[in-house]
């Protein structure tokens, strides 16, 4: 049976020339980045020159750039030492944010953090008005911590405005980019933005390799401590072959950016146009017209016998589809983000994440077998 993989917002396939890349490391060029000898030499500066191309990117220093092993790491490690090192007393975040954000968050809040939720208005976008009002109140210094797009919906947060918002009350702010970095381009010096992350499996590179952003505006101690890796803040060896291939895979999504997005944004609209002929009463969560992460189409399908079971039925007909964040998928009790828009105990959610290699055929193929199933 042929697999039709639509989810790409949980993670996506190495592609074949970031592991042309990385391969070498994997092999010959396998020495310890800390060693004084050739074979160290040449694993470090295969990291240095993975972080110039990382950084010249994302619009901002070698220096600003910290390896890590992921986008939950990053996000924990800025929050961490918001906290710790800036001394942050009030964190404001929504209820629709990843998980590594809202649970490092609510242990924040049981140590004595204050903790707030911004609202979130009925298009599923954080209302910017209580924003304002949060950032007004409570102690401070205070964190904003918003993801620039939400990983099940979609929805994309207004970053240049949030980060002048969070300036002009002296807020310092943490955007979780994980889903747009590798999909739009990024200026980081552009933006008011003291902390950012992304992971590489998100844009085709490998797993278990991420990064933090960290600005000038701000000081922080290390993230692990040990030895003197990433400049005395990330101790521990490095993944080097990881590091390599997420400077390709980002390289690589940078250089076919235009026609990669054009692509994927007819994919959806495709998607979005056949679902809404052919399957009776189907509904689009989040601003899926507007602005929208253009890989993302979140879909409700009235809640039926034959519905409740849509993912399982999906998957033994060899489409992979989610309900939710990939982080949640061992959870029953659905999707946080869901319960925060309307109607929604009268739907079933499913989320179709697109890549590059996706086409139109394979989209008819999973609405005949929607069809075929809900008929």
């Amino acid at each position: 049976m042929q697999r039709i993989y639509f989810d790409n917002a949980a993670t996506t396939a190495l592609d074949p020339q970031v592991l042309e890349a990385m391969l070498p490391f994997l092999t010959e060029k396998f020495g310890n980045p800390s060693s004084i000898y050739s074979y160290g030499r040449e694993s470090k500066m295969g990291i240095e020159a993975a972080r110039k191309s990382v950084a010249k990117i994302l619009g901002t220093k070698p220096a600003n750039i910290f390896f890590t092993s992921g986008g939950t790491e990053s996000t924990n490690t800025a929050m961490s030492a918001a906290v710790r090192d800036l001394g942050v007393k009030h964190i404001i975040t929504s209820p629709i944010e990843h998980h590594a954000t809202l649970h490092t968050a609510e242990y924040y809040e049981k140590q004595g953090i204050k903790l707030s939720l911004v609202d979130i208005l009925p298009s599923g976008h954080v209302d910017l008005e209580s924003l304002k009002t949060l950032l007004s109140e409570g102690p401070q210094p205070v964190l904003v911590s918003l993801m620039h797009a939400n990983n099940e919906i979609g929805n994309l947060l207004p970053i240049q405005e949030v980060g002048e918002i969070c300036k002009a009350h002296n807020a310092y702010f943490h955007c979780d980019t994980v889903q747009t970095v590798g999909h739009y381009p990024l200026n980081f010096s552009e933006l008011n933005v003291h902390f950012a992350n992304g992971a590489g499996h998100k844009f085709h590179g490998p797993k278990g390799v991420g990064i933090l952003y960290v600005s000038d505006e701000v000081q922080i101690k290390p993230m692990i401590n040990g030895g003197g890796q990433e400049r005395n803040m990330r101790a521990g060896t490095e993944n080097l072959y990881g590091i390599v291939g997420f400077a390709k895979a980002l390289e690589m999504a940078t250089e076919t950016y235009e026609q990669d997005s054009t692509h994927m944004r007819s994919l959806k609209q495709y998607m979005a146009d056949q679902l809404t002929a052919l399957i009776p009463g189907v509904t689009f969560n989040g601003d899926w017209q507007g602005e929208s992460l253009y890989t993302v189409l979140n879909v409700s399908f009235p809640r039926t016998d034959k519905t409740e079971m849509l993912l399982m039925s999906l998957d033994m007909a060899g489409i992979c589809v989610s309900g939710g964040s990939a982080c949640s998928s061992g959870a029953s009790i659905g999707s946080h983000v869901i319960r925060c828009l309307p109607n929604n105990n009268e739907v079933v959610p499913v989320r179709f994440s697109f890549c590059k290699h996706n086409t139109t055929n394979e989209i008819d193929s999973v609405i005949n077998t929607l069809k075929n199933i809900l008929g």
